[in-house]
């Protein structure tokens, strides 16, 4: 059958792989893999812009429903279904799934358990203090924005994330042809490896772990690996972890307990307790008499032990039959800058290269925000540079306007008197007549002074590389004297 005017015929094949490819790309960039500088997916990058830009849900104001944050983001930046949306929102929220939550959820968002989150016309939610560090300095047009999916308004590309929020939070995703799974970390130890490379470009992977032990997982557990193997995923970008539970021995007058009071990080501790359950009721373990869940915000799970049983021996059984130890894969893929600002490519990187590209995009950042400083500096210099030239000559310039026919005569004599700008015109014209007090002249001036020795500062900041790099390692050191916190999780072999 011959093919209609104006259309042309594809061969099936090279049709289905130039679509699938599309395709591919398509989930690869805009889903399923985080960006290195924000550590972010787009679908957690618009749903913190959202509350932040469109819905001002700041750490002190009050909290909304999340059925009216999904329907922002779903009607304005991701119009791919709401529910996928609010998973994305309920995993922010989840302090067991994150090491550092960047939303405050109120009401029920699920639980070790593996209880599902209410419906999300029933929870409420509003940004935490940390992830206003991932988005107060997009008011300076510190990053880039592109239109969103109709054309109707601006995104930020990225997030201008004031610390490394992809190595503190981890990320998990599966694309069309490869997967991430990025670990979360310890605050506190990923900023000290940041200035560590701040100091010193050249300093080796294995040098960074000098600062950073291993992964910290908001679970806790223990990771069985030593420092070679930690080496070799940090330095190769994958490998695969052992993760175990951890306990202690309590003993009184009847018995002794084994107390559990970490899990490994992604585990359901309900079914970690039914599969305990299984091994005694099957008397696999006829040393264990009972076994109970006494958690409340902290993990407790308590097993009572026959009088002269051996803890270890209960527990090495567990660690073998059950999830109580798990494997962990690595998977250090992520979306890297290319040189087009708004198309981003996946690559798999080592620690040094994922620090290495966040670095140079807050060192970016931050010299942008100076920039735009400077800007609004110069401009407020300007307009009181101004008034600071009518108010030498005020006798005169009130005559002068008095004198005018209107506004459009006032605004081009001034101009031609003293030779004023329109900025400074238009300012003038509008300035109220208690500002031309002795003490509000005096007042302006001081302030021309204070906004000239601002404008030098910053433009002698901007002129030195070095100085900017001392800004940025002094905000990171900010940023851990607010948020860090001590380890979790331990490292070592089993004994």
């Amino acid at each position: 059958m011959p093919a209609a005017q104006g259309v042309q015929s594809v061969p099936l094949h090279r049709a289905a792989s130039e679509r699938y490819l599309s395709y591919a790309l398509s989930v690869i960039t805009s889903r399923a893999l985080p960006d290195v500088r924000d550590g972010l997916k787009p679908v957690q990058r618009r749903i913190l812009y959202t509350m932040f830009h469109e819905m001002a849900l700041h750490p002190g104001g009050r909290y909304r429903k999340c059925a009216a944050v999904v329907g922002e983001v779903m009607g304005k930046y991701h119009p791919h279904g709401d529910q996928s949306i609010y998973d994305a929102m309920v995993r922010m929220a989840q302090d067991f799934a994150l090491r550092a939550p960047l939303v405050d959820g109120h009401g029920n968002f699920g639980s070790l358990d593996g209880d599902p989150p209410a419906a999300m016309r029933y929870t409420e939610c509003k940004l935490r203090p940390i992830a206003e560090e991932l988005l107060t300095e997009l008011r300076k047009r510190t990053v880039d924005y592109r239109t969103n999916y109709d054309g109707q308004r601006e995104e930020p590309i990225v997030l201008p994330s004031q610390f490394p929020q992809l190595l503190v939070n981890g990320c998990e995703g599966i694309a069309v042809g490869m997967a991430t799974r990025v670990p979360p970390h310890n605050l506190g130890e990923v900023i000290d490896a940041a200035i560590a490379l701040i100091k010193d470009r050249k300093a080796t992977v294995e040098d960074l772990m000098e600062h950073i032990a291993g992964p910290d997982f908001p679970t806790g557990g223990q990771i069985l690996a030593n420092r070679a193997e930690l080496l070799n995923i940090y330095q190769t970008g994958s490998g695969s972890l052992k993760v175990r539970a951890e306990f202690r021995l309590e003993k009184s007058e009847k018995r002794q307990q084994i107390i559990i009071y970490s899990i490994p990080y992604g585990q359901n501790k309900s079914r970690l307790l039914e599969s305990i359950g299984d091994e005694v009721r099957n008397r696999k373990l006829p040393m264990v008499v009972d076994v109970r869940d006494e958690s409340t915000d902290e993990v407790r799970v308590v097993l009572d032990l026959k009088r002269g049983a051996s803890a270890d021996t209960v527990m090495a059984y567990l660690y073998k039959r059950t999830a109580l130890q798990t494997t962990w894969p690595v998977n250090l893929t992520m979306l890297v800058p290319t040189d087009r600002v708004d198309v981003a490519r996946p690559a798999k990187l080592d620690l040094k290269e994922i620090l290495s590209y966040w670095l140079d995009f807050r060192f970016e950042t931050v010299r942008r925000r100076y920039e735009h400083d400077l800007t609004v500096l110069r401009a407020r210099i300007h307009l009181l540079e101004g008034f600071e030239i009518v108010f030498d000559c005020l006798d005169e310039a009130i005559a002068l306007i008095r004198s005018s026919e209107g506004r459009r005569d006032a605004h081009e004599r001034l101009i031609d008197r003293f030779d004023l700008s329109d900025e400074q015109t238009d300012a003038i014209l509008e300035l109220r007549l208690y500002k031309l007090a002795q003490l509000e002249i005096l007042l302006v001036r001081e302030e021309l002074a204070e906004k000239r020795a601002e404008a030098e500062q910053i433009e002698s900041i901007l002129a030195s590389d070095r100085q900017l790099w001392t800004r940025v390692r002094k905000e990171l050191e900010e940023i851990k004297n607010l948020y860090a916190d001590p380890r979790r999780t331990l490292i070592g072999h089993p004994e």
